[in-house]
């Protein structure tokens, strides 16, 4: 059975940072696209950034530029999000997610995904 578990969310004070974790059992995930979602409280789940079987990323909110970072560690069969200078804004339950090989150019919907994990709440807050 497939299986995408998040880990490493939890509370930072503003500007601090977190790295976020997406492992995966059942499958291996070096030939799937992951995409890391991010749904806050009354809002609609949106993608944020992505990164393909090859290793080449692709950011969809401008707000993460320059903050986030996506990579991929094929041998531990994990997918990491690092996500530097935290704000109010970034507070929200993040998910990963898999689908084919390569990211889309243009910002994906969650339809688009074929395997999502459980999701870990980030919450930044002083």
């Amino acid at each position: 059975q497939w299986h995408l578990v998040e880990s490493g969310g939890g509370l930072v004070q503003p500007g601090g940072s977190l790295r976020l974790s997406c492992a995966a059992s059942g499958f291996k995930l070096d030939t799937y696209a992951i995409g890391w979602f991010r749904q806050a409280p009354g809002k609609e789940r949106e993608a944020i950034i992505c990164i393909s079987s090859s290793g080449a990323s692709q950011k969809y909110v401008d707000s993460v530029k320059g903050r986030f970072t996506i990579s991929r560690d094929n041998a531990k069969n994990t997918v990491y999000l690092q996500m530097n200078s935290l704000n109010s804004e970034d507070t929200a339950k993040y998910y990963c997610a898999a689908q084919g090989y390569r990211c889309s150019e243009t910002k994906p919907t969650p339809i688009e995904f074929d395997y999502w994990g459980q999701g870990t709440q980030v919450t930044v807050s002083s």
